[in-house]
Formats: C-alpha cells, structure tokens, sequence
C-alpha cells in the first residue's frame, strides 16, 4: 500500500472518529493506528501519515498537545527545576492556540497538570503566602 493510499484511508477514518469535534484522542488515534499496522505499515510511518493528514485536514492530535505540553513544561522547568505561574500561563496559552478551540480552558489546564505530575515535573515557585499550584489542583478537582 502507498503512502498516498494510507493517507487517503487516514482521513476516512478520521472523519469517521473526530467529524464532529476535529480532536483525536488517544484511543481515536490508536485505533486508526491499529489499522494502518493490519495494513502492513511501520508505526514511525503510519505515525508520520497520521499527523500530516491532521496537519492538512485541520484536526488536532493529542498526542500531539501531550508532546508539546511535556517539551514545553520541561524547558520552562528549566535551570532550577521548578514552573512558575507565569510559565504555567506561556505554557497554557501555547497549547490552547495549538488546540484551535477543540479542548476547553479547564481541561487544557488538566492536561498541562497531569503532564506535570506524570514526568515529575511537578515542583512549582510559590509566593511567600500562596501556593497557586496547589490552590489550581484543587479548583480543577486534582488535588
């Protein structure tokens, strides 16, 4: 099967998973990986097909999102380990322009968390008298 087959099969299934939302999430993606796999294509490539014709299409991958908040989270970690919440709100900001209107502020804000907690990255600068990091879990039912 050519790349070009896989492409346009790609965007079958993908209006077929995320028509309504233009958003695939993990498992939409997976599935839609599983298939190009049973087609005989590599993972890397199928991977690669997936996220041009999401690019082309105008849908938004999550996997895509995660990847950016990790890279994003991890840089403004930088030197000293920690995120302020300055760095918080560059990095929320990225993302949401990057999720075009497809996720709500809320849960965009969940995910940046949860990508937080899951690579460790999870040490914050707090103020003399706040923890806005902690104060964020709790208004976002994390904590």
């Amino acid at each position: 099967m050519s790349v070009e087959e896989i492409k346009k099969r790609f965007v079958n299934e993908i209006k077929l998973r995320a028509y309504d939302d233009k958003y695939l999430d993990k498992n939409e993606e997976r599935e839609i990986l599983q298939i190009a796999i049973q087609l005989g294509v590599n993972i890397d490539s199928a991977r690669g097909a997936l996220v041009q014709v999401c690019d082309d299409q105008g849908y938004v991958l999550e996997s895509q999102l995660l990847k950016q908040i990790k890279d994003q989270v991890e840089a403004a970690a930088g030197n000293d380990g920690r995120v302020d919440q300055k760095e918080f709100d560059m990095v929320f900001h990225t993302v949401k322009k990057a999720a075009q209107g497809k996720k709500s502020d809320r849960d965009i804000k969940k995910m940046i968390v949860q990508v937080m907690e899951d690579s460790g990255n999870n040490k914050v600068k707090t103020g003399w008298f706040s923890d806005w990091y902690s104060a964020l879990k709790q208004d976002l039912g994390m904590a």
